[in-house]
């Protein structure tokens, strides 16, 4: 069994302010105290982007202070509300891939492939750059193995246009690369702040709330935030299903 933890849009600002009346820094460590008393067992945990609301360096250097808690390994991606310079700056470690924060992991006999969808100065997620065909050796290095994709922006509409307008805007050469290898078991995104899950052409997508504030479920006009509880996603892997459970941190026991 794989246990794979996502969190996503944490949206960090400057220690001590708050944002939509919740302080996103004291969400995090509650998130992370969950997880430690929880999941301490997870193979990995991915935070799949918006990691800081301004890309502000000062957001970066407190998520940097607060990561070392964290008991299972963890990866980190971007998000249109990220700045890949401030972020690279506070993490040299993490290498960037032709200058993209990505990655491929094999955890467990199946490969987690990590995508950079961040592009500078745009709401919207794009796939650019080379990250396509970045995506394609990595699919193809797994040789028919299971993979997993996460990605910030998610490639499907949610039918809540304020939010379908700033999806991933590359979905048909994504779905093609994707196509061509057969053996994408499922698509985790954020972005939307919601919890939603469905197929697109047939490979099975989720998204979930982030850990600070949400999108009120609004099917038409304009975008609303709103105060559902936070939520990281608990993923369970096997060899014949992939199961995802959605879980309220802030109300644990």
């Amino acid at each position: 069994m794989l246990k794979i933890l996502q969190i996503s849009d944490i949206h960090l600002i400057r220690p001590g302010e708050m944002l939509f009346g919740s302080d996103p820094l004291a969400r995090l460590e509650a998130c992370i105290a969950d997880v430690n008393r929880n999941h301490a067992d997870a193979d990995l945990v991915v935070f799949s982007g918006d990691l800081a609301n301004d890309g502000l360096p000062e957001a970066y250097a407190a998520l940097k202070e607060r990561l070392p808690a964290l008991l299972p390994p963890y990866r980190l991606m971007l998000g249109n509300h990220d700045h890949r310079a401030n972020f690279l700056a506070a993490f040299p470690e993490i290498l960037a891939d032709s200058g993209f924060v990505q990655a491929s992991v094999d955890i467990k006999g199946t490969r987690l492939i990590l995508l950079d969808t961040l592009e500078t100065g745009m709401v919207e997620g794009r796939l650019g750059g080379g990250r396509l065909e970045w995506l394609d050796a990595r699919l193809g290095e797994a040789e028919g193995r299971p993979a997993l994709v996460f990605t910030h922006h998610p490639p499907v509409d949610i039918h809540m246009p304020a939010l379908d307008n700033c999806r991933l805007m590359d979905s048909q050469p994504l779905l093609g690369v994707l196509q061509k290898h057969g053996n994408v078991r499922h698509i985790f995104a954020g972005h939307v702040h919601r919890p939603v899950c469905g197929s697109w052409h047939g490979i099975p997508f989720s998204a979930l709330r982030g850990t600070n504030h949400q999108s009120a479920p609004v099917f038409a006009g304009k975008h609303r935030v709103n105060l559902e509880p936070p939520a990281y996603a608990i993923i369970l892997v096997s060899d014949g299903s992939v199961v995802v459970h959605y879980h309220d941190f802030l109300y644990s026991d």
